[in-house]
């Protein structure tokens, strides 16, 4: 898994939980929580737009004119286009998709549940999900909603990550303390 799964910067933090305020001002929870799960949706099947995002090449405007297209042909609320081009505009594109996750994170905490992002070698079966999603639920006291990833470089098990708690079950993981521990002796 990337850092950016495993940190989330301080200012990552400080924008979702402003966009949280804001969209609770605006009573648009719903639509603001759609408008974050499309945007991050698209962020992370569009691998070069998020390189765009990246680049420090790009000027701030592009980013900012970038963004803003985008949100009008996902049809993102006015707020969201707002938000996204003031992140844009503050040097912080590249962390947008940080900032949406931490912000479905915060949303679903203020409902009492917990957001698990699993990533498995293989895509899970409905069952799968479904026991897992019940066991996380008996370990935490809590409903926890599922969204999953495939990342076939684990090999083999998963990783589950619940706000900053990551619990890796992954053969890939267990290859690597193997390995370690086999150069020790």
């Amino acid at each position: 898994m990337s850092t950016n799964d495993v940190m989330t910067s301080e200012a990552a933090k400080r924008y979702a939980s402003a966009l949280l305020d804001l969209a609770d001002d605006a009573k648009s929870l719903k639509n603001i929580e759609k408008d974050a799960n499309l945007l991050q949706k698209t962020l992370r099947n569009t691998p070069a737009l998020s390189d765009a995002l990246d680049n420090p090449v790009f000027a701030i405007e592009d980013k900012v004119g970038t963004l803003a297209a985008l949100g009008r042909k996902l049809k993102l609320s006015k707020l969201m286009i707002q938000f996204v081009g003031t992140v844009a505009e503050n040097r912080r594109a590249s962390e947008l998709d940080d900032i949406l996750s931490v912000f479905t994170n915060l949303l679903a905490r203020r409902r009492g549940t917990e957001i698990a992002l699993v990533t498995s070698a293989k895509a899970l079966s409905a069952a799968q999900v479904k026991s897992l999603k019940a066991q996380l639920k008996k370990n935490l006291g809590r409903t926890v909603n599922i969204e999953t990833r495939v990342d076939p470089d684990i090999i083999g098990g998963f990783v589950v990550k619940i706000g900053s708690r990551l619990y890796d079950s992954s053969l890939r993981t267990k290859l690597s303390d193997l390995k370690l521990a086999l150069k020790e002796t």
